[in-house]
């Protein structure tokens, strides 16, 4: 910890990964350092849950960091989140269609050069050109590029111009250039299945996991979230649970502490809100302190969520043989939550059997929905339509895989109004994209609103502040104490755990 007196204090709302970072850095740098949390555990949407012995997980899909050489790397040290044990599973994603032909995106890049060449020996051009810029841009890793200091950004530049021609077009567009049928429409959903995502993140993704960057950290998001907590408070910060905070007291255009739902306030020096923006900017600071760029944003929040509806299953089966994350096509579209869906995005547990009973499997489905369509329902009827959505996609796998209804032993559904209840989050949202904002800068850490326009002694942290992923919120939380501490005249300490 930084030497001297703490005579400044910092109170952070919200124990997400953005608040916890911002704690831990906090503490190293010699500030009083609370954190307000309204639920009863660290983390926010970095979660997992149990039901009956099967963990499912709603937040880490790809960790980047995972190699001790990296400068990601040494800040999970810092927040005592490595070193783990970190799985790497021998594909980034596999999709396939109903007569079982499958295009899978190995890690092994010469594997997958062999694979894609037997499923397709007409497009070799255009494979051997996907896959030898993955293979340049293994090179480097993009995330790390987060906490570079200035000079060492000169390292990307022989990267730019890659960067550059692969983000001019979306996967969906190269994909199209592709003369079988099958790859063509496969190739455009190798990232999650999300729509017009730039190619440039698919090849990101892929070159990360090959060269050992991205991993997937054991025990999941709680355990990862848990473990940033406990780095927190053995560096002497506090987590009060329970704690929720309604307002921000401001004094002076200063932000001067928190006004706590028991109506209790509690004051210092700097207020950090990790709470969502909405919350943050219009309930607790009456929207006072915006531009017309911030009332823009949060007056035209889309009407459609990726991933907001997570059914997870625990089956009674071993599925360990299976890719760890599944495009499936339909053999016909089925109604599901109010939208015809031709396709399912599985991820599928086997890989870390900390998840599941042995021989047994979790398997989560994460679907496009609406927070709209969930707050429509009466209690009864929304269990009945968590019900019905469960039971349609049961019905999908059941086709794939004959003999699972019948070894399906948990059934969980969270929703929009899930995540509203247990985060507080604005619709249920984990924010969505700046208009006008390529997925280029959203990954890069470029955000929306790290202060307010005239409002001192306040920052704001988390991905409605900017930036895709825990590695930018981190990272996010790292900067704000450095930037605080530049202007206290400290010096910008860190310590690994």
């Amino acid at each position: 910890m930084a030497q001297g007196s703490e005579t400044r204090s910092v109170i952070i709302i919200g124990a997400g990964i953005g608040g916890l970072a911002a704690g831990c850095y906090a503490r190293m740098n010699g500030y009083q350092t609370t954190i307000h949390e309204m639920h009863t555990l660290p983390g926010g949407v970095c979660t997992s849950w149990e039901r009956k012995g099967y963990t499912f997980d709603g937040c880490i899909h790809h960790l980047a960091g995972c190699r001790p050489d990296l400068r990601m790397y040494r800040m999970w040290r810092e927040l005592g989140v490595m070193p783990r044990d970190v799985y790497r599973p021998e594909e980034l994603i596999a999709i396939e269609d109903p007569a079982g032909r499958r295009l899978t995106m190995y890690t092994d890049l010469d594997r997958l050069l062999e694979h894609m060449h037997a499923l397709s020996p007409q497009d070799s051009t255009r494979i051997d050109t996907f896959i030898g810029a993955a293979r340049r841009l293994t090179q480097m890793s993009m995330m790390d590029l987060l906490l570079a200091r200035p000079w060492e950004m000169l390292s990307a530049l022989p990267y730019m111009g890659l960067m550059g021609r692969w983000g001019e077009l979306t996967l969906e567009q190269f994909g199209a250039r592709f003369s079988d049928p099958f790859l063509a429409r496969a190739v455009g959903q190798i990232q999650y299945d999300f729509e017009n995502i730039p190619a440039v993140v698919g090849l990101m993704f892929l070159a990360s996991c090959a060269s050992g960057d991205f991993g997937w950290p054991a025990g999941g998001s709680s355990a990862f979230a848990s473990s940033m907590a406990d780095r927190f408070t053995a560096l002497g910060g506090e987590i009060r649970y329970g704690s929720r905070v309604n307002g921000i007291v401001v004094e002076d255009d200063r932000a001067a502490g928190v006004r706590l739902a028991d109506g209790s306030e509690q004051r210092a020096d700097v207020v950090i809100s990790n709470a969502d923006g909405r919350t943050t900017i219009y309930d607790m600071l009456g929207g006072r302190y915006i531009d017309e760029r911030i009332a823009r944003y949060y007056s035209h929040p889309p009407k459609q969520m990726e991933m907001a509806l997570h059914i997870s299953l625990g089956v009674a089966r071993d599925l360990s043989d299976e890719p760890h994350a599944l495009v499936l096509w339909l053999p016909e579209p089925v109604e599901i939550a109010g939208v015809r869906r031709d396709r399912l995005f599985i991820e599928n547990y086997a890989f870390a059997p900390e998840t599941a009973p042995a021989g047994c499997t979790a398997l989560q489905v994460g679907l496009t929905t609406s927070y709209d369509y969930w707050k429509q329902f009466s209690p009864a009827d929304y269990r009945a339509a968590k019900r019905h959505a469960a039971e349609r996609v049961i019905d999908c796998l059941e086709r794939r895989w004959p003999g699972l209804r019948d070894q399906v032993e948990v059934t969980d559904v969270a929703t929009p109004l899930t995540t509203e209840r247990y985060t507080g989050s604005y619709l249920g949202y984990q924010a969505w994209p700046v208009p006008n904002q390529s997925m280029l800068d959203a990954f890069s850490g470029k955000g929306l609103s790290r202060t307010l326009p005239g409002l001192a002694g306040f920052y704001m942290v988390g991905q409605w502040a900017g930036g895709l992923g825990l590695p930018n919120v981190t990272a996010m939380g790292r900067r704000v104490i450095a930037q605080l501490c530049k202007a206290d005249g400290r010096r910008f300490v860190t310590t690994e755990a």
